[in-house]
């Protein structure tokens, strides 16, 4: 085999390694914005009950309305389950009709999804023909006081097996996404119920121990207050046992003393009389004394 043959085998794969490096920015890039065209997007899927005629009374026929909902437009797929139409609102068409009812783009475009993705009960829906195999999809709603309504055309779709069969092929992921919600929401359920369980038992676990630490404590503490109580009260008996001995030799010393100077006051009172006579009889003795009398000086 010609060695050249690997080279550019070798070659070949080197180019593709640098363009599949040089293209993973740009996948990357791709990615996100599809990824955010897919997030400004939304998709509902509404049941109408429409009357086959005009004339109340008259048996009412089932319709699957499909939107595709953009911030600026906004796309229709409805079958009876035979026959299917389209109706894509394009921005221009979209700013039109808003501009006709004094509106902002936005808020057409969820007034419309508002009726569109869920049946307003105070609406009128009619899904009537307009020609040529097309269908007209109408809705009354309230505004000021006054009943408007909304008229969209809706053409026979080319393929109306294919248009059917996404609707189908949606509602089957929306039924398969809701019931993996709800029971991924009744396993959430039962495990919060179990650990409320388990919650309540450690609560009432953690109650009784926490009565029981107190009873314990209260109970010590009862028992050395108590202990306390009788140390301080032979400490006062004590204290008022040494307090008394100590006050009853100073009292007989206060009677001893009481004794002694009452006697000694009598003594003194005895000898203090005669001192008296003497004293009065000295003055009488001074009184009776002969006065001097003045001298004169004779000159």
């Amino acid at each position: 085999m010609d060695p050249t043959h690997f080279n550019r085998i070798g070659l070949q794969s080197k180019r593709k390694g640098k363009k599949r490096h040089s293209e993973k920015p740009l996948e990357g890039k791709w990615r996100f914005l599809i990824h955010k065209m897919e997030e400004t997007k939304k998709q509902t899927c509404l049941k109408l009950l429409i009357p086959v005629n005009s004339t109340k009374g008259e048996p009412k026929e089932p319709i699957f309305v499909k939107g595709t909902w953009e911030p600026t437009r906004f796309d229709l797929a409805i079958t009876d389950g035979l026959n299917a139409w389209l109706c894509n609102a394009s921005e221009e068409e979209v700013n039109q009709r808003a501009s006709q009812w004094d509106q902002p783009v936005s808020e057409y475009v969820q007034l419309a999804e508002r009726y569109l993705g869920f049946q307003q009960p105070g609406s009128i829906y009619d899904f009537s023909d307009a020609g040529d195999g097309h269908k007209r999809l109408s809705w009354t709603f309230e505004k000021e006081g006054m009943t408007l309504q909304w008229r969209w055309k809706c053409k026979q779709s080319p393929n109306c097996k294919k248009t059917t069969a996404e609707i189908l092929d949606f509602l089957m992921d929306a039924n398969i996404t809701l019931s993996e919600e709800v029971v991924r929401k009744n396993e959430l359920y039962e495990n919060m119920k179990v650990e409320a369980e388990k919650s309540l038992a450690q609560s009432e676990r953690v109650a009784n121990a926490k009565a029981e630490f107190e009873l314990e404590t209260y109970t010590k503490f009862l028992g050395v207050l108590n202990s306390k109580k009788s140390k301080l009260r032979d400490l006062r008996d004590k204290l008022s046992k040494q307090a008394t001995a100590r006050r009853s030799p100073q009292v007989e010393e206060d009677t001893d003393k009481t004794e002694s100077f009452d006697e000694e006051s009598f003594t003194d009172d005895s000898d203090e009389d005669p001192q008296k006579d003497v004293t009065v009889s000295s003055k009488g003795v001074s009184k009776k004394k002969p006065s001097r009398g003045k001298r004169t000086r004779l000159t």
